[in-house]
């Protein structure tokens, strides 16, 4: 089974589901078990001071943080935060995904979120998307996704709005070559 950990999905236009259309799903976990991941372009309508005010009344949230997107992480377990973010030890409950990427999914790290003691780079999302045994596979087959390795800029440095665009530019594909049909060659 070839893994897709580390890579991010790239909804193709077929994909007309309201809640996938133009995502960029980041692929945390992916064994034979079933697949979890992060959708990390799509805003919730909330910003990190908000998210953060509700978790921890007492949290300083430094200005330049305060207007930081929180996003739909995908349609399963939306009230619990999932925070992506560049490595950084010290949270009650992280799992280190690659050697400069972790998730984090404890209480702790969102006091710090809004502040110098945040990790360097970080997207916040509230639930996750996930897939059982075969899924994703089957819908990777039947052309609903493309696949692109996952890197550090795409993640974190491209503003939410494009990084769709940009995952599709980094396997070599002008947007507008993407049609809404998919067909096998």
């Amino acid at each position: 089974m070839q893994s897709f950990e580390h890579h991010l999905l790239v909804a193709m236009p077929s994909l007309d589901d309201p809640y996938f259309a133009r995502s960029l799903t980041y692929i945390c976990e992916h064994n034979e078990k079933g697949a979890m991941g992060l959708v990390i372009n799509q805003p919730i309508g909330m910003s990190l001071q908000e998210l953060i005010s509700q978790a921890d009344k007492d949290a300083i949230v430094l200005k330049e943080k305060a207007d930081d997107i929180v996003l739909a992480g995908g349609p399963v377990s939306q009230d619990r935060g999932f925070i992506l973010h560049t490595t950084q030890s010290g949270w009650s409950s992280s799992l280190q995904l690659t050697s400069e990427i972790m998730i984090t999914t404890s209480k702790d790290i969102l006091s710090a979120l809004g502040n110098e003691n945040a990790p360097e780079k970080a997207l916040v999302t509230l639930g996750y998307a996930g897939w059982t045994a075969g899924q994703l596979e089957e819908e990777v087959q039947n052309n609903a996704w493309l696949i692109v390795e996952a890197d550090e800029a795409l993640l974190f440095d491209v503003p939410i709005h494009k990084k769709w665009e940009e995952a599709v530019r980094k396997l070599g594909i002008d947007v507008w070559q993407l049609g809404p049909d998919a067909g096998h060659a």
